[in-house]
């Protein structure tokens, strides 16, 4: 733990301007940029004559139409030569080689840095075909990495803060690593045009890919003809801000349809005069778009929260939920094999459930305690594992076993509830104060992430509520 405080602190002293001038806010890398459309033109790309750049938009600049504009129309396309990718196998000069190397010591999961390398080099390069697009990025990213360490501290969700930590300990990581492998090179062969590469840096570049960058179709074909996913920088069309009903979409052009389009952006529905043009990111939880994109979704239909399969939580959950005798931590043979089917026993189990989203309770965890609240191996085998994992399959084992596990994630609801310091109420009056961005984007995450709690504990008693009354004996 002293060691994820100092990862964080350390990065948070090192978050400075990589060679930025000053710029009037929302900042971008230059003070006056280009005009990015009238480039994408003149590169033989197309947008329509009522799509302008915006600084008043909700999530700051972003793409509006200056008229009404009707579904199906295209709004924006680019050609194969204006997205900017990460070429893996180009080794065509010596500073290419040490940027292909560089990117293989990047962990898969953090994709978004293979990628982030050579925007940075494109970024350093003073004469880049990309400078009207990338001075046209902003400064500076509102994500977790880049938040002071008190403000990381009040996110108070494990998981996110474990996520935070570790891109923190690997920008100082790979920082070090880049000047080890970069301290002899001759500044010919300088991947970065023998600029320093500081985490700040770094930090800087694996932001500004993550939160604009799309995966499109490759060339490389894959086993079985599909194509292989590749990261691209869409510039323009990475204005275009999310929502979960987007009126626009973005299509990429197949079996050279148009040789002189790899994608385009057309209007998915009508798009009304001064509307912002919306796509829709992907159905994540506030996780991911805080992590990734620096906003929170407010009741965000896809927000979950993470809790461990543990046999002891769930036997002090069950008897706090009325149950006797919960058999979590000594189940029958027969329950040890079904959990193990659920990846919740066994030699690598994976003991990440969730509550909330689309279903209130992950199927996993909900077979899991059907299963071993309800004892009977013959009527457990009457049922299959995605019977036992559906809330739609209403009582499987009868309604006093359906109500029993309803109480006992109602319960652990209120043990995950217990683990954030502070209250709804609370975190709203302290943004009611007046606090600064990052601390407002962390006091509204927290928010959301205990409102997912709550939501699912109002839908379960609803739904034991209901149980209940179909349960009530009759007269004899």
């Amino acid at each position: 733990m002293a060691n994820s405080k100092m990862a964080i602190a350390s990065l948070a002293a090192q978050i400075r301007p990589f060679t930025c001038l000053a710029a009037s806010l929302p900042s971008r890398l230059a003070p006056h940029p280009p005009d990015l459309i009238r480039w994408i033109k003149r590169e033989g790309g197309f947008v329509h004559h009522a799509v302008k750049l915006s600084q008043e938009t909700q999530f700051g600049i972003g793409l509006i139409s200056t008229e009404q504009i009707s579904p199906g129309t295209d709004l924006i396309s680019l050609p194969p030569h204006v997205p900017l990718r990460f070429e893996s196998d180009d080794s065509s000069s010596s500073s290419s080689s040490l940027l292909s190397a560089l990117a293989r010591r990047v962990p898969e999961e953090l994709w978004a840095m293979k990628l982030g390398l050579r925007l940075l080099q494109e970024r350093a390069n003073a004469d880049s075909f990309w400078w009207p697009y990338i001075s046209n990025l902003p400064e500076t990213y509102t994500v977790p990495i880049f938040f002071p360490g008190e403000d990381i501290k009040n996110l108070q969700y494990a998981p996110l803060l474990h996520q935070v930590n570790k891109r923190c300990r690997f920008l100082l990581e790979f920082e070090q690593e880049i000047r080890r492998t970069l301290e002899d090179v001759k500044a010919s062969d300088h991947p970065f045009s023998g600029q320093d590469v500081n985490a700040s840096a770094l930090g800087w570049t694996m932001s500004a890919v993550s939160t604009r960058a799309f995966r499109l179709h490759g060339n490389k074909k894959l086993q079985g003809g599909s194509s292989d996913d590749v990261p691209m920088m869409l510039p323009l069309i990475d204005m275009c801000n999310h929502s979960f009903k987007p009126n626009a979409r973005i299509i990429q052009e197949q079996n050279g349809a148009d040789s002189n389009t790899l994608v385009k952006v057309v209007a998915e529905t009508e798009v009304k005069e001064n509307d912002p043009l919306l796509l829709n990111y992907g159905c994540l939880s506030n996780d991911f778009f805080l992590l990734d994109y620096g906003f929170v979704i407010e009741s965000n239909p896809y927000d979950t929260i993470e809790l461990k399969y543990d046999e002891q939580l769930m036997d002090a959950a069950s008897m706090a939920a009325g149950v006797s005798s919960p058999k979590f931590s000594s189940p029958a043979p027969w329950q040890h094999q079904l959990l193990s089917q659920l990846n919740l026993a066994g030699e690598m189990p994976n003991l990440k459930v969730t509550i909330g989203g689309p279903e209130p309770v992950e199927g996993r965890l909900l077979a899991a305690l059907r299963i071993l609240l309800c004892g009977e191996l013959v009527e457990v085998e009457k049922h299959d594992s995605d019977t036992l994992k559906s809330l739609s399959a209403v009582a499987p084992f009868g309604i006093a076993n359906e109500i029993a596990v309803f109480r006992t994630v109602i319960a652990l609801c209120v043990i995950a509830l217990s683990h954030f310091p502070t209250k709804i109420m609370e975190d709203e009056a302290i943004i009611k104060q007046g606090v600064s961005a990052t601390a407002e984007l962390s006091i509204k995450y927290r928010i959301q992430k205990k409102s997912v709690i709550i939501d699912v504990m109002k839908d379960l008693t609803r739904r034991v509520k209901l149980l209940s009354s179909k349960e009530t004996p009759t007269a004899a």
